[in-house]
C-alpha cells in the first residue's frame, strides 16, 4: 500500500510538470497518462497486489488519481483553446479575405459556347467523340473510300503504331458514330478539336476547332437547312447581315454548298478581311449523301438529312480583331486575360 501511495504521488508531480503549449503536446500527454498503455491504466493494475483488507482504500485512491489526471488533461485543452482565441482577438474576422485573381475564358471557348447555344435553342443536342479515330469513321463511312481523290483535300496525321488510326481531320466522325446508334431522328451539333498536317502560319495551324451539325428525319429538305442557317447567322452576326449560298463539292453531302455572309468589318464595301469582295465564307453544308446514310444502316428512301460544319478560330479572329491564329495556342497570359466575360 505504501509503495502504491508513493507511485501515485510521483505520477501527480509528473502530470503537474508536463508542459503543454500546442495540440501535439496535448496528444502526447493523453497517450502517456490516459492511453491504453498509459500510466493511469498501468497503476490501476496494481490493485491485484494490494491486501484484501486495504482494497477499498486503495480503490478510492486510484479513482481519485484517475480523475486528477483526466481533470488536468481537460484543463490543458481548455487553456489551449483560450490561447488560440486570444491570439486572434486582435483580428477583425468580419473583414473580407484577400481577393483571388479571376481566370479568363479562352476566346475559342467563348466562340464555341456562343455557336452551340444558338443551335441548342433550335433543339440540337451536343455530342462528342474521340480525337484519335479509325479510317472508317474518319473517311470510309463518309463516302471517302481508299484512294478517293477527295482524301487529298485533307492532309492527315497517321498514327505510326497503327496505320488505320488517324488524328481526326473533322468532327464528322462523331456524326457517323451517332448515326450508327440507329436512334432517329438525330438533331445534334458536334464541337471539338481537329488536326491537319498544314504549315503553321498566321492564318493556319496544324490543329484547330470545329462545330459540325447534323439533322436526320423524314422529309428533311434543303429549305430546312437554309432556314436553320439563316437563323444561326442572324443570331450570331446581327439582323442586318446578308447571306449567300454558293454551289460546292463535299464527298459526304449532295447537293453541297458554301455559305458566305456580308463582311461585318466593312459592311460589304470591301476590305482586307474579305479580300475586297464584301463577303466572308463561314461554313460548308449540304444534304447528307445517300451513301453515307446506307453506310450507317439508315434507309435513304425513308430518311433524309442535312449537315454543316464551320471553324471556330476564324469567327473568333474576326469578332475580336485577332490577326494571328497562333495566339490561340501560345498560352500568353497577356493575350488570354483580355477575355474575361462571355460573348
Amino acid at each position: 500500500m505504501e509503495s502504491l501511495l508513493k507511485k501515485i504521488e510521483e505520477y501527480k508531480q509528473e502530470i503537474l510538470g508536463f508542459a503543454v503549449t500546442d495540440e501535439k503536446q496535448a496528444e502526447e500527454f493523453r497517450i502517456r497518462f490516459l492511453g491504453t498503455k498509459g500510466l493511469v491504466k498501468a497503476i490501476m493494475g496494481e490493485m491485484k497486489n494490494v491486501a484484501p483488507e486495504q482494497k477499498k482504500e486503495a480503490g478510492q485512491l486510484l479513482n481519485e488519481f484517475k480523475q486528477f489526471a483526466e481533470g488536468r488533461y481537460e484543463e490543458l485543452k481548455a487553456a489551449l483553446g483560450s490561447s488560440a482565441s486570444s491570439a486572434s482577438a486582435g483580428i477583425d474576422l468580419s473583414l473580407p479575405g484577400d481577393p483571388l485573381p479571376l481566370g479568363s475564358r479562352h476566346p475559342v471557348v467563348l466562340m464555341k459556347n456562343k455557336i452551340v447555344s444558338i443551335f441548342q435553342r433550335l433543339g440540337f443536342a451536343v455530342a462528342e467523340g474521340p480525337e484519335i479515330e479509325d479510317d472508317w469513321h474518319n473517311f470510309g463511312a463518309l463516302n471517302l473510300p481508299e484512294h478517293h481523290p477527295a482524301r487529298d483535300m485533307q492532309d492527315t496525321f497517321y498514327v505510326q503504331q497503327n496505320p488505320d488510326w488517324v488524328l481526326r481531320t473533322h468532327t464528322s466522325n462523331v456524326q457517323i458514330r451517332e448515326m450508327e446508334k440507329g436512334k432517329l431522328p438525330i438533331r445534334m451539333v458536334m464541337p471539338g478539336r481537329v488536326y491537319r498536317n498544314e504549315t503553321i502560319s498566321a492564318r493556319s495551324h496544324c490543329f484547330f476547332h470545329q462545330v459540325e451539325g447534323l439533322y436526320i428525319d423524314e422529309n428533311v429538305s434543303f429549305a430546312d437547312l437554309k432556314q436553320t442557317l439563316y437563323f444561326f447567322v442572324k443570331e450570331m452576326y446581327g439582323a442586318d447581315v446578308k447571306v449567300r449560298f454558293r454551289p460546292s463539292y463535299f464527298p459526304f453531302t449532295e447537293p453541297s454548298a458554301e455559305m458566305d455572309v456580308s463582311c461585318f468589318i466593312c459592311g460589304g464595301s470591301g476590305c482586307n478581311i474579305c479580300k475586297k469582295t464584301g463577303w466572308v465564307e463561314i461554313l460548308g453544308c449540304g444534304m447528307v449523301h445517300p451513301n453515307v446514310l446506307q453506310n450507317c444502316h439508315i434507309d435513304p428512301a425513308k430518311y433524309t438529312g442535312f449537315a454543316f460544319g464551320m471553324g471556330i478560330e476564324r469567327p473568333a479572329m474576326l469578332k475580336y480583331g485577332i490577326n494571328d491564329i497562333r495566339l490561340f495556342s501560345e498560352n500568353d497570359l497577356r493575350f488570354l486575360k483580355q477575355f474575361t466575360s462571355a460573348i
